[in-house]
């Protein structure tokens, strides 16, 4: 029984992650969105005074980003193409760094839904963006970590269960990853169009959208190779 209540845990923690999977869909749908029409001049005001609050946050959340993408970058070759038969052959303490790490990501004030909803133009989207990474990531690695407690020393009914849906937790944090990479060149348009150093002055430099830029991109972190595992393998 202990190891059906754990797998029913595990499964709707799934669940969970089906609905952050859309929400990274929405989240990049939204990030290429702007508005029909030409904004006032109020409007444009408020618009970059929201992507300033933004890029200030994003700065704030870059220690614990870079440390959660390191760990991951670090263990991901080790379960991109799924969980070996015999897990013994996995590096725990890579594996276990980046459940710690992924635990620690908090999604900043401001990006939560009930304040990003306040948020208006390019700043709403850059928050949503971020919001689906710490989600997908924080809970792909617990899962990640749980399934493999389940493969070892669950029932036989709880290990075929995680192994069985193993992949979807993986693809998760892949999921994370790739949204997260999109930051960078999406605020650097979004401050180009909101009329770049000329309108915010020093309120947000070049340099410091730049610098934003060089950390939030597919270099940095996006993960390779891609998943090489399907649901139910």
């Amino acid at each position: 029984m202990r190891g059906s209540g754990r797998s029913s845990t595990i499964g709707r923690s799934a669940a969970l992650l089906l609905f952050g999977g859309a929400a990274i869909v929405l989240a990049i749908a939204l990030a290429g969105c702007g508005s029909s029409a030409k904004a006032t001049p109020q409007a444009l005001q408020l618009e970059r005074a929201d992507l300033v609050a933004v890029a200030r946050a994003l700065s704030a959340a870059k220690p614990v980003a870079v440390s959660e993408v390191a760990a991951t970058k670090a263990a991901w070759p080790l379960i991109a193409n799924g969980l070996p038969t015999g897990t013994g052959t996995i590096s725990r303490p890579a594996i276990q760094l980046a459940v710690e790490r992924a635990s620690k990501l908090r999604v900043p004030g401001l990006f939560q839904e009930r304040q990003a909803a306040v948020l208006t133009g390019a700043g709403s989207s850059l928050a949503g963006i971020f919001r689906t990474y710490g989600l997908l990531a924080n809970r792909g690695w617990q899962l990640i970590g749980a399934a493999i407690q389940e493969i070892e020393h669950g029932s036989p009914a709880a290990a075929r269960f995680a192994r069985a849906n193993v992949a979807l937790y993986i693809e998760s944090v892949y999921d994370a990853h790739f949204s997260l990479a999109q930051i960078g060149k999406k605020l650097l348009i979004d401050y180009k169009n909101q009329g770049g150093p000329t309108a915010f002055g020093s309120s947000l430099t070049q340099a410091e959208v730049d610098g934003l830029a060089q950390t939030y991109c597919e270099a940095q972190d996006r993960l390779y190779p891609h998943t090489g595992v399907r649901l139910g393998s």
